[in-house]
């Protein structure tokens, strides 16, 4: 392996109790994930009758029952949190966890969901500019600037936090626009690129600064041949086409394959809601060949 490859565990925080998530994060962390991230939502998308429970106190709960593994979410939406509240919970959550925080950020995906609650602006250009500024924001508070700050969305004077974070906290920012772009290569650690355009990462690249790349991939693992068509057919029927149906060396191939286009971390959304012992054999037999 020429760069260092990671795989983090994707597990929206709904259709489990609490103690269920703990129960997958803790199998998460021993099978050698190097991270948790769950979605930020007002509502499961799709799913809007179905329980869920709030992204960062769901991150802070994970940290608490956990040793090693990172905690994030796939991403928060901007528009749910004033930045300086956002930087506050961010630097807590960093100081709680001893460091295994990430901030995963976003500008929202669902627009309606935004109508419904009457939270933001349905217009992508405001929130662009929205989340520009947040990220602006933050980062000034992390240093620990007295900030007088005149933006479009914010205006903040004489505002300052402490503590400062630990380190620095991971920046993701997810998306492949050309202004989403430019807040990658000014701000982000992570980019995150949606699969479906893999076949574009060589071209936008160079847009993406130093920003690591990472993706998102729903896996349906395939424990055993005879096992094949009843996973396949399980995955096909809660998410479509989409999957990536394998045993253990053929998903080895195609994380490969991956790792050759410089893709350095995974989010694996597993189709069975991550069972515990999905987690312990995928990392007995996928992550183990990937340590470096």
């Amino acid at each position: 392996m020429t760069t260092p490859f990671e795989f983090w565990l994707y597990l929206p925080q709904m259709r489990m109790t609490m103690d269920q998530m703990a129960q997958r994060a803790r199998a998460a962390e021993a099978a050698g994930f190097a991270g948790i991230a769950g979605m930020d939502h007002m509502a499961p998308p799709g799913a809007e009758g179905t329980p869920m429970f709030e992204a960062m106190i769901t991150n802070a709960w994970l940290a608490a029952r956990t040793d090693r593994l990172h905690v994030g979410s796939l991403v928060l939406c901007d528009s749910f949190r004033h930045p300086a509240m956002l930087a506050r919970e961010a630097v807590t959550l960093d100081h709680a966890s001893g460091g295994r925080f990430e901030l995963g950020l976003g500008w929202g995906s669902i627009v309606n969901e935004l109508s419904d609650f009457d939270i933001g602006s349905s217009d992508s250009a405001a929130r662009l500019g929205r989340l520009k500024e947040t990220i602006e924001i933050m980062k000034a508070l992390w240093r620990g600037e007295t900030l007088d700050y005149e933006g479009e969305y914010f205006r903040l004077h004489g505002a300052q936090q402490q503590p400062a974070p630990l380190g620095g906290i991971p920046i993701v920012i997810g998306g492949a626009g050309r202004r989403t772009m430019e807040l990658v290569a000014a701000h982000a650690d992570w980019w995150n690129v949606h699969i479906g355009i893999i076949d574009k990462l060589d071209e936008m690249r160079p847009l993406s600064g130093d920003a690591r790349c990472s993706v998102q991939v729903q896996v349906a693992f395939v424990p055993s041949e005879r096992l094949r068509d009843e996973v396949e057919q399980t995955a096909r029927r809660r998410f479509g086409a989409s999957p990536v149906v394998g045993t253990a060396p053929e998903l080895v191939d195609y994380f490969g394959a991956l790792t050759e286009r410089g893709v350095a971390r995974v989010y694996a959304w597993f189709c069975d809601f991550a069972a515990p012992e999905t987690l312990t054999e995928f990392g007995e037999d996928v992550i183990a060949r990937f340590a470096t």
